[in-house]
């Protein structure tokens, strides 16, 4: 196969098309809009962030018209940075474009190349060996952004090393893991009442150290169990959402406030939303 100039298709040449369509409308609009034509690169930074959150919730929502729409946002958003670029002669949708294709091409050698794998996971495993050789990045990590939310970083971290073979054996060793951390942040607040007087004061940074550590080893877990530890939360989140809702709306009908209920109060009400 040319990886260079594939065969063109019905769908690909209409696909060229629509993306042509995109262009010339930012093209346009960076000339005769002042909004568009005052932007920046950096202007657009935490609308893109929104974006993506956006895309993020239409997904978990399995909105998949919303999906469509978001996307179409994202993609106008790599437009416009790219018109801006060119503008200032840093680079243009070509290269952005190029550079991917590229990327993708020397990422997956078991397609465009003579290498062998048979599961996903050796081909992940392959992506890190290419970035640390043919891409010459200075560290396994570097991809990993220090902006990224915490609990992905964290994911991202363990996949990235795992792909250079520091990992586990098994998700037997993986879990002794967990109950090692949960008994040392136990001994550290049990070390200590948490009232500030006297000896029996536990340390607030040694409790924060040990939590991290704890939720640092049931992330590590939750690979080995083929979980995404940000869609288990948020399954977590919907769910205790829905249910305090529940309680929230039984209140009402009572002619009660929450901060006037007694906690035995709420709590059979809460028994009543686990059976909805």
């Amino acid at each position: 196969m040319d990886t260079n100039n594939p065969k063109p298709t019905a769908k690909s040449q209409s696909s060229t098309e629509a993306f042509q369509r995109l262009l010339d409308i930012m093209d346009r609009l960076r000339v005769e809009c002042p909004w568009d034509r005052k932007q920046t690169i950096e202007s657009l930074r935490h609308l893109t962030i929104e974006e993506v959150f956006e895309l993020s919730q239409a997904i978990v929502d399995e909105d998949y018209q919303d999906v469509r729409k978001e996307l179409g946002d994202i993609i106008m958003h790599i437009v416009f940075y790219s018109r801006i670029a060119e503008d200032r002669k840093l680079f243009t949708i070509d290269d952005v474009i190029n550079g991917i294709c590229d990327k993708l091409i020397v990422r997956h050698p078991h397609v465009f190349g003579d290498t062998s794998v048979k599961t996903a996971e050796e081909v992940a495993d392959n992506w890190e060996k290419i970035k640390l050789t043919k891409e010459h990045n200075k560290s396994v990590l570097g991809g990993v952004p220090d902006g990224m939310p915490e609990l992905l970083k964290a994911y991202r971290m363990q996949e990235k090393a795992a792909g250079v073979g520091f990992d586990w054996e098994n998700k037997e060793q993986v879990w002794e893991k967990v109950e090692e951390e949960i008994r040392e942040l136990k001994a550290e607040i049990g070390c200590g009442d948490g009232s500030g007087n006297g000896d029996g004061k536990w340390s607030k940074e040694r409790v924060t150290e040990e939590f991290g550590d704890l939720m640092f080893a049931l992330i590590n877990y939750s690979r080995f169990i083929k979980v995404n530890p940000g869609d288990a939360l948020e399954v977590a989140n919907k769910k205790f959402k829905k249910r305090f809702s529940y309680v929230e709306d039984k209140a009402r009908e009572m002619g009660k406030s929450l901060v006037d209920m007694s906690l035995d109060e709420m709590n059979e009400l809460w028994e009543q939303a686990k059976l909805m």
